[in-house]
Parts: C-alpha cells; structure tokens; sequence
C-alpha cells in the first residue's frame, strides 16, 4: 500500500508527528515524523547513534517524546504504556531477547497470544502456525534459552505475530540469520504485510534486506530525517551515500 493512499484514513496508521527526545543534554530526536500504513513494509535505517532505536521505542511506548505525539489508529497514544498500545495491535521484537527464557519455544509463542486475548485452543493454533512458518517448529519443545542467535530473533518475530497485531515493529531481526537464509525472510516480511495487513517497519543494517523488501525507506541521521523515498530513490541519494552508504551511491544490483 502506497503512502497516499492511507493519507486521508488515519485509521490506518501509525504516525510520529514532529517527535524530539533528548538524553542529559543529548538531542536523540530533533523533530522527527514517520507514517506507516497497513499494508506496507518501510525501512528506517541510519548509522549508529542515528536515534532509530529511540525512534523505536517513542512508537512503541517503552519511551515518551519531549515534543511531539504518536498517533495509533487514528488515536493520539502519546501518554498510553506499552503494554496498552499492544493490546491495541501495536507490536514490535527487540534487538536483545526479551523471551521467557525458561519456557519451551512453543510456549513463548502461546503465552503472547494468550497475552493478546486469545483462548488457549487459538494460542495453540497461532504457535503451530507461526513456528512453522519461521522454521522454528523442531525447536518447539526445547528451551527458548537453548536457541542460536538467529533463531531467538525468529521467536521474536513469532511472539510479536502471535498478538495478530496491526503494526510491527522489526528491529534488527535478521542479525545472525545466515545470510542464506535472508531472501526467504525478506519474503516471510512481506507476507507479514500482504496476507496479514499489517504495516511493518523494518529496522536492519542488512542493506540489501531493506533494499528488496521494503516500499520504502526512512534515512535518519543525529536524530533528524536525512532522506525519504522508495528504494531506488535512496539508493541514488548522494547524501545518503555520504552519510550511511559509503562515499558513493549504491550501485544497482544485478
């Protein structure tokens, strides 16, 4: 789904609108704004300090803004917890483990749709469904704290859909995948947002991930908006090249 075509249904959004966060005098954000629509995949990405997982965690309520609001589904949540945007369809996974280490794979799953308001026969059925999909389902009875790097990023992805939410946020969930095995999780992203109407941001330092799987890319850098645009268009940047990219635009692929 095309940015235009949700501007006039702020139903359908997820919306940071001028956002600024500041650490002990460190300016983090500087009047940043993001839309993501259902339907979409986008990329943020930036180099390190960019403020992207700042950015994160204003969306998804686990930071509040100095300036500035998040709109959920037409809804100003700027001041709602995290926990309250996720029962609302806002879901994301995180750059470190946040799984119950102690419980099976299986029941990490389970316990998010249960979380979410699912019977246990339905949280069962998505735990099925989802560690199939993610190729978790040989993990399903062991340990969370037993998997590989890789594949604890897969559970997150699991536990985050488990909540069949209508936003994700997706940070850094292809580092220590094999780089083998990044095409089929480009395609299971853009499944995520196909079949299942969500929209998807997509925060990876894996360029040629965002590259094939988003529609489009945010670019931050100490904490404001670079650039934005489809892929082609930010591949072509020659401020994003500087800045991010290396000292050249990034060459066409193929």
């Amino acid at each position: 789904m095309a940015q235009n075509e949700s501007e006039g249904r702020p139903g359908e959004t997820l919306r940071a609108s001028s956002v600024s966060r500041a650490f002990e005098g460190v300016q983090a954000l500087r009047g940043v704004s993001l839309t993501l629509a259902r339907g979409e995949v986008v990329g943020l990405i930036g180099p390190n300090g960019a403020g992207k997982s700042t950015l994160v965690n204003v969306l998804s309520g686990f930071d509040r803004p100095d300036t500035g609001t998040v709109e959920l589904a037409g809804r100003d949540v700027t001041r709602w917890s995290a926990g309250r945007r996720g029962r609302n369809g806002l879901a994301r996974t995180f750059q470190h483990s946040h799984a119950f280490r102690g419980l099976s794979v299986r029941e990490n799953v389970e316990v998010s749709a249960l979380g979410s308001g699912a019977s246990p026969r339905e949280a069962e059925r998505r735990a099925d469904g989802l560690l199939d999909r993610l190729g978790l389902a040989r993990y399903a009875g062991a340990p969370a704290a037993a998997l590989a790097s890789g594949d604890e990023r897969r559970l997150g992805v699991a536990r985050a859909l488990a909540t069949e939410p209508s936003f994700v946020l997706l940070d850094e969930p292809a580092a220590g995948l094999p780089e083998a095995e990044v095409p089929d999780f480009a395609a299971l992203v853009r499944t995520i947002a196909s079949d299942h109407d969500a929209g998807v941001l997509l925060i990876d330092h894996n360029i040629a991930l965002i590259m094939e799987t988003c529609d489009r890319i945010e670019v931050l850098d100490q904490g404001t908006v670079l650039a934005q645009g489809t892929p082609a268009e930010i591949r072509a940047n020659v401020d994003v090249a500087a800045a991010y990219l290396g000292e050249t635009p990034v060459p066409e692929e193929g």
